[in-house]
């Protein structure tokens, strides 16, 4: 039995309130953001079944790291391994 007040709108609806943009899409994964009622941008990262939600000061950390990552891996490619 659902509880909740008959005025208040589901998740779903207040969802489809929140402004969002599509930043790139790829053959398997989509980095997207949503503009929350409260002024906070949050990124999203979609890849296939898991969403990973990052707010502002998280994304660039990520991106940074992830960043890091590929010119490491692109630099250790030129190696043999040890």
């Amino acid at each position: 039995m659902d509880k909740r007040p008959k005025d208040k709108k589901s998740d779903r609806e207040a969802a489809d309130l929140v402004p969002t943009e599509r930043l790139l899409e790829s053959d398997n994964y989509e980095v997207w953001i949503s503009y929350e009622p409260d002024g906070e941008k949050v990124y999203h990262v979609e890849l296939e079944a898991v969403t990973l939600h990052f707010f502002r000061e998280e994304w660039y950390e990520f991106v940074g790291l992830i960043t890091h990552a590929a010119e490491e891996d692109a630099g250790s490619a030129a190696k043999p391994p040890k």
